[in-house]
């Protein structure tokens, strides 16, 4: 299957981070490594109700832009808002099944008019 033809499967990273209060806040780009190695696997087995391969794409922002991609998943850091950012993913991904994974109803609203899927963040904890 080629990478255009996979579902995508959009993480957004702050949202999912602060959705467990386990001292992230003291190390945020540590913390958002830590997502993105939780996340790994999906690519192959799936979440969030897409069956595996996906393409997995974590947004990062402010302290934990800095973070690197790992195969299995890419990293996206937003120049500015995390949320403008997955926004604009979301429409990219148009024509291919798309869940994003937040919280935030506000972002959930934006990317479901660009056809997107949304699932919480116990979808990838």
């Amino acid at each position: 299957m080629t990478e255009d033809a996979r579902a995508v499967l959009i993480v957004d990273g702050a949202n999912v981070v602060g959705s467990v209060p386990d001292g992230w806040w003291r190390d945020r780009h540590g913390a958002a490594e830590r997502l993105r190695d939780r996340l790994v696997p999906l690519a192959g087995s799936g979440a969030a109700g897409l069956p595996g391969p996906l393409e997995v794409v974590l947004v990062v922002e402010g302290r934990a832009r800095d973070v690197a991609a790992v195969p299995g998943v890419r990293v996206e850091a937003a120049p500015g808002s995390g949320d403008d950012l997955i926004v604009e993913l979301a429409a990219r991904a148009a024509g291919r099944r798309c869940v994003v994974v937040t919280a935030d109803r506000e972002l959930r609203r934006r990317v479901e008019a660009h056809g997107a899927q949304c699932a919480g963040p116990r979808a990838v904890r």
